[in-house]
């Protein structure tokens, strides 16, 4: 069974400008991203799809396939059902799963729980929403891309992390949760404040 596992990173977020290129542990979110996808048993290869010349160029620093995404996908409005089916397309599998790099705290695991249960059902969304898993013929023959039916096949699995990065508040979250709220290195003038930072595409 070849298994192809999926970063969807646009270089526009509608809330926080460059999200995907953002650091977290010392690594951007979609480099992160991807050691997820290599840490997962289940998959054989990994696929960043993009319109972004410096995502591409940073996903291939951490060992992708990239695959350029037309600019009629890449809108703030395109479902990601057409952008799965695209990469389908061009990289053929029995399963493809999508990771969802807003959850930088997922455990590999539930990636592979993701796929498990797409060969299963033919369908499988991880909640909190950091996996997504489909069969070839699930994904080739999909009806409504928006009213999506991996609702209907959703498993709780708290192992996705209870962080879902829209905000710089969010990132910044993630650190806490790492480091613990107050660090002794960590001037005391941050440890009182909120994040501050710019508000502007999603995935």
């Amino acid at each position: 069974m070849h298994v192809v596992g999926s970063i969807i990173a646009r270089l526009g977020s509608k809330r926080l400008i460059y999200k995907n290129l953002l650091p977290f542990g010392g690594k951007p979110l979609i480099g992160l991203g991807i050691e997820k996808l290599r840490e997962a048993h289940s998959v054989n290869e990994i696929v960043v799809s993009t319109e972004s010349e410096l995502i591409a160029r940073v996903a291939l620093d951490f060992g992708a396939t990239v695959l350029e995404r037309p600019l009629d996908l890449a809108g703030d409005d395109v479902p990601s059902i057409p952008v799965f089916q695209h990469l389908l397309g061009h990289f053929p599998c029995d399963v493809h799963v999508n990771f969802n790099i807003n959850f930088p705290l997922c455990d590999p695991a539930v990636i592979d729980r993701a796929v498990e249960l797409a060969v299963r059902d033919g369908e499988a969304l991880s909640s909190p929403y950091a996996a997504w898993a489909q069969t070839s013929h699930c994904l080739k023959n999909y009806g409504d891309p928006v009213n999506i039916t991996a609702h209907q096949r959703e498993f709780e699995d708290s192992r996705a992390g209870g962080i879902d990065i829209h905000t710089l508040e969010d990132l910044v979250e993630t650190y806490r949760l790492r480091q613990g709220p107050c660090p002794e290195e960590l001037p005391q003038g941050f440890q009182a404040k909120p994040a501050q930072g710019g508000v502007s595409g999603s995935r």
